[in-house]
């Protein structure tokens, strides 16, 4: 006789109903190992994660760029890795502020200090607000601290693309790629006019319908437009401008 002769209704549902027993069992003991890779799954899934840095371990209040900004500082080796968005007037004033906040407050105001005449230049000459030019210069920079900024003199983050470049013309970071090549300047006010003209392209021609004190508008359209694709790029340049007060520069 042949085993599955002797599978009769009753044995069947008692061989079910063990293997059911059994899967219950090691379904609780692993419910909540699951449960986290499920979390994990989603958070991978969704890139809306920003990670914040401050000067300093322990010191908070400074939020930061991210890997997802299209102009990232790619020399992450730096002693400076917190990029520069900075605290809100709202919620700090100078007397509350730690040594390191008000040392990061005095780089803020000395680089809109050493930089706004050139940013009235480039506003002067292709109307871009002064307001923007100095956020995305602060942010992309990180107050000029970047490896990027103080050898290169790139203060934005600008890759080349070109693939005939004379010696000197750029750096090639990890050498594996070519979009690992960085734009390299003689000085930063180079850096400030081929930020200008990279947003001479097209996809950025929207807004230059926009009026120069519309620094909101300016951000959201840089967002809009691919200038970065992290989903609060355009805050961070409101946010230090509000705080900084930049848009006095755009009258």
């Amino acid at each position: 006789m042949k085993p599955y002769e002797n599978l009769t209704p009753a044995r069947l549902k008692a061989s079910f109903e063990l293997y059911w027993k059994n899967f219950e069992d090691w379904f609780r003991r692993r419910w909540l190992g699951m449960c986290a890779l499920l979390l994990l799954a989603w958070m991978v899934t969704h890139k809306d994660i920003s990670i914040n840095f401050s000067m300093q371990k322990g010191e908070g209040g400074f939020l930061t760029t991210t890997s997802q900004s299209l102009f990232f500082d790619p020399f992450e080796d730096d002693a400076v890795q917190a990029q520069n968005v900075s605290l809100h007037h709202s919620e700090t004033n100078e007397s509350n502020l730690t040594p390191a906040q008000r040392e990061k407050r005095r780089k803020q105001l000395a680089y809109v200090s050493t930089y706004q005449t050139l940013a009235a230049k480039e506003m002067s000459t292709y109307r871009i607000p002064s307001s923007i030019t100095l956020a995305q210069g602060l942010l992309e920079s990180n107050v000029g601290e970047s490896r990027l900024a103080r050898e290169n003199n790139n203060h934005f983050g600008i890759k080349c693309f070109s693939k005939r470049c004379a010696k000197g013309h750029c750096t090639n970071f990890n050498d594996d790629h070519h979009k690992d090549f960085f734009r390299k300047f003689q000085t930063v006010e180079e850096s400030f006019a081929a930020h200008s003209k990279l947003l001479q392209k097209d996809r950025y021609q929207k807004l230059f319908r926009l009026k120069t004190t519309d620094y909101k508008g300016w951000a959201r359209g840089l967002k809009k437009a691919g200038y970065a694709t992290d989903p609060r790029y355009a805050d961070k340049l409101i946010r230090i401008i509000e705080d900084l007060e930049l848009y006095q520069y755009d009258v």
